[in-house]
């Protein structure tokens, strides 16, 4: 189980709903590991949803909305596996990599099937490495000793609020407009602000480091 100061400060997380459905699932004697593994699957199902979009274009409002809410699903997962850890006071020798890895294949998937959906699958790959580096600062620099950095302004909470505000947006826009111009600037957004987040980071975890010479 991660230390507070190593939690993402989520808002969310003292919603009253939210602490309830926690609370089912330690009652219950959810897995924490089982419930990342599930906001994966959520997040790969949301990749092909947007990745379907362009396969099957005749149903691609349907896919836009259903990969809306896989991404919202593979939030809320990510939420509740650490307040169900705590909530439970179970800690797994390997519930960092459960933290961690799902994660990074959420955010490739949603971001490659967000490439097919704009007809490049480059520009899919270049913001999930994007995205990912900013995880690899952070957890780098956490390793090093500087505190844990959650800053954005494309942390994860970021990027999936633009992936569904873009599913959204591109389920109910008219039929005769070109989805793949949207898309394309969102990915360009994701991965310029993804590099910058990343630099920041660092920036920042390389000053908390100095101070403690």
């Amino acid at each position: 189980m991660a230390d507070e100061a190593d939690r993402r400060p989520i808002a969310a997380r003292n919603l009253g709903i939210t602490q309830r459905i926690a609370a089912a699932l330690v009652a219950r004697g959810a897995s924490p590991n089982g419930i990342s593994l599930a906001g994966m699957a959520a997040g790969l199902a949301a990749g092909l949803c947007f990745a379907a979009t362009a396969w099957l274009p005749g149903a691609a409002w349907v896919f836009w909305l259903l990969g809306a809410a896989l991404v919202q699903a593979r939030l809320m997962a990510n939420l509740l596996d650490g307040m169900v850890a705590i909530g439970r006071g179970v800690a797994s020798p390997v519930g960092e990599l459960y933290n961690e890895v799902p994660d990074r294949v959420s955010d490739t998937a949603v971001l490659v099937g967000l490439g097919v959906a704009a007809g490049s699958v480059a520009l899919g790959l270049a913001a999930a490495l994007a995205a990912m580096l900013t995880a690899y600062v952070r957890t780098t620099a956490r390793a090093g000793g500087a505190p844990s950095d959650f800053c954005g302004p494309m942390a994860k909470q970021h990027r999936m609020a633009l992936a569904t505000a873009l599913a959204v947006w591109c389920a109910l826009a008219p039929g005769a407009w070109d989805g793949a111009i949207p898309v394309t600037v969102v990915l360009v957004v994701i991965t310029l602000g993804s590099v910058f987040t990343a630099w920041r980071r660092l920036a920042r975890a390389a000053a908390a480091l100095e101070a403690k010479r």
